[in-house]
């Protein structure tokens, strides 16, 4: 029995660059020519074709919005979770790794990381911060005393509320250093607002080498 192969005439090929191009999703058409022969080597349907290239796309897609999102928001270097030595702190790998889920966003629950310099607070924190962006969610990162001066410069300026109401449109904030330099109390109401303003809508994760009653 002999099977004859079918072949993508130039029209074809240059109908699949129009279409992508017309869907915003150029990755479309290297993605079907890179899987055709192999679609019909192994009798795809079409559907499963169909799938496998969508898949493509989207996959390219959400790892270039990622990328993004990890860049916007504003880390002083990007961190991993694989890159963190739970050897040192064996009791923190289970507790992080449920972390690393998501559902604390999901749930608009804070995390408050305590410890002495030199623990890894900050790297926890960019971490489950690169994961968020990862998922799909905004972040923000900032030391908590530049937190305090972009909440002042803000309320001098009148847009307090405004600010504020922008900032929870992030699912996770990231407030590092909490406790380094101690605030005024004018510092500390400004503070407050950002914490009260999330509460049970959006996350904060926290940093600080202050005891927890602190």
């Amino acid at each position: 029995m002999t099977t004859t192969k079918t072949t993508v005439t130039p029209q074809s090929i240059k109908q699949l660059h129009y279409l992508a191009a017309s869907l915003k999703a150029p990755r479309i058409t290297e993605a079907a020519t890179r899987l055709a022969d192999q679609a019909r080597d192994a009798n795809w349907s079409f559907e499963d074709y169909l799938a496998a290239v969508l898949e493509r796309e989207v996959s390219a897609r959400n790892a270039s919005g990622a990328r993004l999102r990890i860049r916007a928001a504003g880390f002083p270097a990007p961190k991993t979770l694989e890159d963190f030595d739970f050897d040192a702190q064996p009791a923190l790998r289970q507790q992080i790794s449920s972390l690393a889920s998501g559902a604390f966003l999901t749930e608009a629950r804070n995390i408050v990381l305590l410890g002495p310099p030199g623990t890894g607070k900050t790297h926890l924190a960019t971490a489950l911060g690169v994961v968020a962006a990862s998922q799909g969610q905004r972040v923000l990162f900032a030391t908590a005393t530049d937190w305090v001066t972009r909440l002042t410069d803000a309320h001098r300026a009148g847009r307090l509320p405004n600010e504020l109401a922008r900032l929870r449109r992030y699912g996770l904030i990231i407030v590092d250093e909490v406790g380094y330099l101690p605030f005024e109390q004018d510092a500390a109401n400004l503070f407050f607002q950002l914490v009260s303003s999330r509460y049970e809508h959006a996350s904060l994760v926290l940093t600080s080498n202050l005891p927890f009653s602190g």
